[in-house]
């Protein structure tokens, strides 16, 4: 498979104290489902940032489609060419979709990324009116995105990727503060999408998704390491890695004389889980 996305021993670290990443090594090749795995403030979020060049190494070198991607190329007020092919190829979902969000209709958000892209204005069109039928959200179509629900919101957000036609959707918490129903179209959309052949990589602690989102799990520790980077129901099997990284935690429940040990995942709705969690 042809990598997209190398990072060579690359660090990253806050206000040039904090560290968020520690040394990382790692190749993402088109069309794979990845999901990036860690506690909250392990650096998984820093790693998606990386990798939509919203943040740059402080260490190490990141390449896309074979091209460096300094910050310098990236943050001058005249976008070159490599920028704005990697704008193109590469969609964004943030984990708050009130940072995306900032038109004044539904209908306009969705059409603002093609709008960008040189795209006809009748082809903007009917890529737009495609994509809300496509996820439902007509009748959202000219409701003001700031009156939505959080679910409604998401929705909106990723359709405006989607408009775009994005080869890589880099996804951050997806399903996070999502009722069930919408976790399960998430879920479903994701899948859709995989099997179209985009390379979707995922960021989330929700560890009762992550075999049906992905085939490739990776781990970053509390420590800012990569601790794990192989396929999805192996890591999900490691109960002791996923203990040592803070993704399940052990409780020790007594009955009468006995003593039951349980495992319990760290997800959105903090369900309770056992060994498969």
């Amino acid at each position: 498979m042809e990598p997209i996305f190398e990072l060579n021993s690359v660090s990253y670290t806050y206000l040039n104290r904090f560290p968020a990443l520690k040394d990382v090594n790692l190749t993402f090749c088109a069309g794979e489902q990845v999901a990036i795995l860690g506690a909250n403030g392990s650096g998984k979020s820093t790693l998606l940032a990386i990798l939509n060049a919203l943040n740059y190494p402080s260490a190490g070198e990141f390449r896309a489609f074979g091209h460096p991607v300094t910050e310098a190329e990236f943050d001058t007020l005249e976008e070159n060419a490599f920028n704005r092919f990697f704008r193109k190829k590469v969609g964004f979902l943030f984990q708050n979709p009130d940072i995306q969000l900032f038109s004044s209709t539904v209908f306009d958000e969705v059409a603002f990324g093609p709008l960008q892209l040189d795209i006809p204005e009748d082809e903007v069109r009917q890529r737009t009116e495609d994509v809300i039928r496509m996820l439902g959200i007509g009748s959202l179509r000219d409701r003001a995105p700031h009156t939505l629900s959080g679910g409604e919101k998401k929705k909106v957000c990723i359709a405006s990727i989607l408009a775009t036609n994005p080869d890589v959707l880099l996804l951050d918490e997806p399903t996070g503060g999502l009722d069930p129903r919408s976790q399960a179209w998430l879920v479903g959309l994701i899948q859709t999408l995989a099997k179209s052949g985009k390379t979707v990589i995922t960021a989330t602690h929700d560890l009762n998704i992550v075999e049906k989102i992905s085939t490739r799990a990776i781990v970053v520790g509390e420590d800012h390491t990569i601790r794990a980077d192989r396929d999805s129901a192996s890591v999900l099997a490691d109960t002791e890695l996923l203990v040592d990284t803070n993704l399940i935690h052990r409780h020790l429940h007594r009955h009468g004389k006995l003593v039951h040990e349980h495992l319990h995942a760290h997800t959105h709705g903090h369900e309770h889980g056992h060994e498969s969690a």
